[in-house]
């Protein structure tokens, strides 16, 4: 995925004493960083990320115009807030590395996949708040969905403090941590339904004439707009379906299709294996 644009903030940060260390700055972690820049929710000067190549790190902070390095401990030493961005597996030995920086002040943010917060709380050895999240691709766009639950000593300011983060990059839900595989299942893995969706919507439509350019246009704003409309008016999904689907109408025989083709049962087919897929990798 490419880089978001950066622009320069002019507006003061919204927390600018909270000191930040992104461990792990790739794919999601890199995504979120960029977009908690882009929204200067912290300042610029009290951010440090790590990857793991010295190029890299010299590359991306110059990209991004803050500090960026290889040392996960020196960078947790600094933070108030440590977001865990590595691969699942890495988090044992990430843990091991940052333990001398890690005090009861401190929170921990993990979006690592099924690495559950007692195992950050034991790797630690102390009473660590942990919060863990389950955020997704499109919040390096604002319009990420993220569930988050909370560890056995996580306050409500660290939890807020959570939120926040997270808030800044779409929608948050807190749930509790035997549902995180589901959220998983379903709106960590969702992104990836939907462009299956909006790929054989436009493909539908070239079939019966638009260009290829227009059908993919009119498909994805037409998913969109329909996810808008469940969001801001809080009606039912089927409700807003029936208000389109008139009696011999056009749209009706598409949804008639749908139903037949099987389309439902597929897509709860499609959470649920990720779900037990998530389940697996939370078990080890």
């Amino acid at each position: 995925m490419a880089d978001i644009a950066l622009e320069e903030n002019e507006v003061p940060a919204q927390l600018p004493d909270v000191r930040v260390a992104v461990l792990g700055a790739g794919k999601m972690g890199g995504i979120l960083l960029q977009a908690l820049l882009k929204q200067n929710l912290f300042s610029a000067d009290l951010i440090h990320a790590t990857v793991a190549h010295k190029e890299r790190a010299v590359a991306l902070s110059t990209q991004w115009g803050i500090d960026v390095g290889t040392d996960n401990l020196a960078a947790a030493k600094q933070a108030d807030l440590i977001l865990v961005g590595v691969k699942p597996h890495q988090v044992a030995d990430l843990l091991a590395q940052i333990k001398p920086a890690l005090t009861k002040d401190k929170t921990i943010v993990s979006i690592a996949a099924a690495v559950k917060t007692d195992d950050i709380e034991e790797s630690a050895g102390i009473d660590l708040a942990v919060v863990r999240a389950m955020p997704n691709t499109p919040s390096a766009l604002g319009a990420g969905a993220a569930a988050l639950c909370r560890g056995r000593f996580v306050s409500d300011k660290q939890m807020e403090l959570a939120k926040r983060l997270f808030e800044t990059v779409g929608r948050v839900v807190v749930i509790e941590e035997r549902l995180m595989n589901a959220a998983t299942g379903l709106s960590g893995s969702g992104p990836a339904y939907v462009y299956v969706i909006i790929e054989a919507l436009a493909e539908a439509g070239v079939k019966v004439g638009l260009p290829r350019d227009v059908a993919t246009q009119l498909a994805a704003q037409t998913v969109f707009g329909a996810a808008k409309m469940v969001l801001e008016t809080g009606y039912h999904p089927a409700l807003l379906k029936d208000t389109v689907t008139t009696p011999s109408g056009c749209t009706v025989e598409g949804v008639l299709e749908l139903e037949k083709g099987g389309l439902r049962v597929t897509l709860l087919n499609a959470v649920e294996h990720a779900t037990a897929r998530a389940k697996e990798l939370a078990a080890g």
